[in-house]
């Protein structure tokens, strides 16, 4: 059934090389320096820090946040990234996770809280973030290479991009489930809308928000092998090694290390989240 042809292939192409490269490529490549001085900064710190301190501040922090049953299994996990040769392909790895998870909630936040207040934006985003979730995340490889070029930079732009929905969506959710008497009972005490988002509806979300924070941490680690393909460095790259060579050994240990951290940093969050 072929009544018409649309040329979508061609329109998008002639878009993307005779004028978003030419006109915005400058644009693009200060955000690639931007990105990269912020990648590389992190990645130095996870890798400077000596890994028995990282290890004992993982450990502290899983113990002080989600308790003694995941500090044990913590301090087992650093001990298979160490017996394995992985700490710092994981360390790597965090960055990554670090800087496209803060770009995700210095963005994701806000816009979320925004959506939530107004309805006209709300109509606006959200067919948006259902096209970022629905798009497989190999598209999204294609324009991050043709604007950032290879490396961690689009790396985490491609996993921002997969990994900012659920930020945006748990936050609009968490401030629309505020009560409706306590915000009646703080207008009647006169607070302005700041008060009212500071002190009463974000206190309440918290929870909410940070089940959304845990989310974008799960999906930017389930970027982790997709992004080694184009140059991402970390446990990603072992696996997508063993992939390339059908090294099954291979392939289990990174993937083994890739489960560690995500289980690691999941729990980490949620007692975050719980605390508050």
């Amino acid at each position: 059934m072929n009544y018409f042809t649309l040329p979508l292939e061609e329109w998008t192409n002639d878009f993307v090389y005779e004028w978003l490269i030419p006109v915005l490529g400058g644009f693009f490549e200060a955000i690639s320096n931007i990105i990269s001085f912020f990648i590389n900064g992190v990645a130095d710190i996870f890798t400077w820090i000596p890994p028995e301190v990282m290890s004992v501040i993982l450990i502290l922090l899983s113990w002080r946040l989600a308790g003694r049953g995941v500090a044990v299994f913590t301090l087992i996990g650093v001990f298979y990234l160490g017996s394995v040769n992985l700490w710092e392909d994981a360390m790597l790895t965090l960055a990554v996770v670090v800087v496209a998870t803060l770009f995700s909630i210095i963005i994701g936040v806000p816009l979320g809280i925004l959506s939530a207040k107004s309805e006209t934006l709300d109509k606006v985003v959200r067919p948006i973030l259902d096209f970022m979730q629905t798009l497989p995340s190999f598209v999204y490889l294609i324009p991050a290479i043709l604007l950032f070029g290879l490396g961690e930079v689009p790396a985490v732009i491609s996993t921002f991009v997969f990994a900012t929905p659920p930020a945006v969506r748990m936050t609009s959710l968490a401030i629309r489930q505020v009560p409706a008497d306590m915000v009646e009972a703080a207008k009647a005490f006169g607070s302005t809308s700041w008060q009212m988002l500071t002190k009463v509806q974000l206190p309440v979300a918290v929870p909410t928000i940070m089940a959304g924070i845990n989310q974008t941490i799960m999906l930017a680690l389930s970027m982790a092998v997709i992004a080694s393909m184009i140059g991402a460095p970390g446990l990603g790259s072992t696996v997508l090694a063993g992939i390339s060579s059908v090294n099954v050994g291979l392939g289990l240990v990174g993937g083994l290390g890739i489960v560690v951290l995500a289980i690691i940093l999941d729990r980490i969050t949620q007692g975050l989240g719980q605390k508050n």
